[in-house]
This record gives C-alpha cells, sequence and structure tokens, in this order.
C-alpha cells in the first residue's frame, strides 16, 4: 500500500455516540460508574468526558427498539487511560457502583483491559497501554494474546487515593472502537484498502487495524454477527468519529473515497459516510472550514 493511500500517523479516534432510551440512567452511568465529567446535557444529546476531551455523546432516542443481537453494531468502546492508577480508579468505580455490569479482564501483551456493558448492552473496555517499546511485532503483526487479570489484585497493587480524589480530572480518550460485522473481508476492503488503516493483527473471525504503528485504532469481529446485513435504526452505535491531524490528510481521504465510489458527505468541517453495515463515521481534521 502506498502511503499516500494511508490514514496519517497521528490519527486518532473520537467521541462515539450512542442512541440510548434512558437519557438519565446512561449518563448516571457513564458519571457515576466509570468516571466521566457531564460536559453538556441540552435538547436530549449529553456529552461525557475527561479533561476536555468528549469520550461518549448520548442521543435520547426513546421510540427505537434494541437491535437484534446477532446484528453489525458496536462490541465495545475502548477508553484509554494515561496510568494503571487512572485505570484502577475507573474500575473500582464501576466495580463499587455497578459491580453487575463488569464482564471480565484480560492481558493483551500490549494493554491491561476491563470489560463491561453499560444498562443498555453497549460494550465498554477501560484499558491501558504498556509503553510502544515493550510491544512486539512478527512480519509486521503486533503479538497480542488474552491472559487472565485478577482486578481485586490488579486494584490492591494500583488504587490509589490520589487515583480516587481526582478522577474526574485526568486525562481518558477513546483509544479503539471494536464494531460487529458481518465478514472479515468485507471488513479489510473497507477499512484498510479503502479507509486507509494498516492491519495489525488478524485471527479468523476478527481484524485489528490502526494508523502510525498503533495496536490497533479499529477492530471488525464477527463472533456473533457472521453474516449481518446493513443495519437499521436501533439503540445503540449512532457514530464512529475517526480525527486526522490535517485538512490535507482528510482530502486524500475523500480522493480515495471517490476512487472506489464510496459515497460520502462534506459539509467544510466534516467527511460523513457509511461502512457495508451502515455503521455511520465522520472524519474530522483541525482547523478545516
Amino acid at each position: 500500500m502506498h502511503t499516500q493511500d494511508l490514514l496519517a500517523a497521528d490519527t486518532g479516534m473520537g467521541a462515539v455516540t450512542l442512541r440510548v432510551a434512558d437519557l438519565d440512567r446512561m449518563i448516571g452511568y457513564y458519571r457515576e460508574g466509570i468516571g466521566l465529567s457531564l460536559f453538556s446535557n441540552e435538547g436530549g444529546v449529553a456529552v461525557l468526558g475527561r479533561g476536555t476531551t468528549p469520550i461518549v455523546v448520548l442521543e435520547h432516542a426513546p421510540a427505537m427498539q434494541h437491535a437484534g443481537p446477532h446484528e453489525a453494531g458496536l462490541f465495545h468502546t475502548a477508553i484509554l487511560f494515561d496510568s494503571r492508577a487512572d485505570l484502577a480508579a475507573a474500575l473500582y468505580s464501576v466495580a463499587t457502583k455497578y459491580p453487575q455490569t463488569f464482564t471480565g479482564s484480560a492481558d493483551h501483551l500490549v494493554s491491561i483491559a476491563f470489560y463491561c456493558a453499560d444498562p443498555e448492552g453497549n460494550g465498554v473496555e477501560l484499558y491501558w497501554d504498556r509503553d510502544r517499546t515493550a510491544w512486539s511485532w512478527t512480519h509486521g503483526m503486533v503479538d497480542m494474546d488474552t491472559k487472565y487479570v485478577d482486578p481485586n489484585a490488579f486494584l490492591q497493587e494500583h488504587l490509589t487515593s490520589t487515583g480516587l480524589s481526582d478522577a474526574g480530572a485526568r486525562p481518558a480518550r477513546v483509544g479503539h472502537v471494536h464494531l460487529s460485522v458481518g465478514d472479515v473481508a468485507s471488513a479489510r476492503a473497507f477499512y484498510v484498502d479503502t479507509l486507509g488503516f494498516e492491519t495489525t493483527a488478524g485471527w479468523g473471525e476478527a481484524l485489528f487495524v490502526s494508523a502510525g504503528g498503533y495496536h490497533h485504532h479499529m477492530a471488525m469481529n464477527t463472533w456473533n454477527s457472521r453474516g449481518a446485513g446493513r443495519r437499521q435504526l436501533a439503540l445503540g452505535l449512532g457514530l464512529v468519529r475517526i480525527e486526522v491531524p490535517a485538512a490535507d490528510d482528510l482530502g486524500a481521504l475523500v480522493a480515495r473515497m471517490r476512487d472506489t465510489g464510496v459515497q460520502t458527505a462534506d459539509d467544510g468541517r466534516t467527511v460523513a459516510f457509511e461502512d457495508p453495515w451502515a455503521n455511520r463515521i465522520e472524519v474530522t481534521a483541525p482547523g478545516r472550514g
């Protein structure tokens, strides 16, 4: 793949939008459980994040139904913390206030992760990255695994009073977004060949992709959704945001989309399009428009 066909190395992920049935309940979960701050709540749209960084946007959609269990959509939103103490504070908050939502933990070699599901079933990953110098690569693919992490032992080792007392002010961001899709081949054709991510790992029913040598900015799997077609409007994932560093990067992306026949909407600030399963993607660049 030519360099001009790739997303810029400094590409990152923006806030994930979720359509929700019970806005107050969901605000409570992300605020009290995950430890995010409520930035705004107007007109049925609530924005929550950490520091000055939005992480989730909750859109009130009480008339919508939940999608079926085997449809395409969100697998999880992964929130990246800067330190193990920050991660421990978030884990402690979930474990004490919403213990029934905790679903598991893993050492992925590149990261330590804890998993939960919000009150409407949207997956959430809370994680911390090991330093890139500790990651291993084999033939251009990053070495990842899934090993058990004892959450209680992690809390005993890393939970601090400082981490708990100023958790809401500590930085965090969307590190990656993991989707449920209908098939991996179509996901690779769209997210790698067209959008411009590079493949970093793949195990049969799952694909991991990134920009700039990160372990993954996005992932797609068919574990629950093999053969799924285009999504209908439903509760759950509303929008995935990707942030590129410059307007020229956005222009190059638009050209790639045009060359491959992907329809885009461009309002001067944001370029929007859908993946093969009608997951909506918006790409922005600072200072554009």
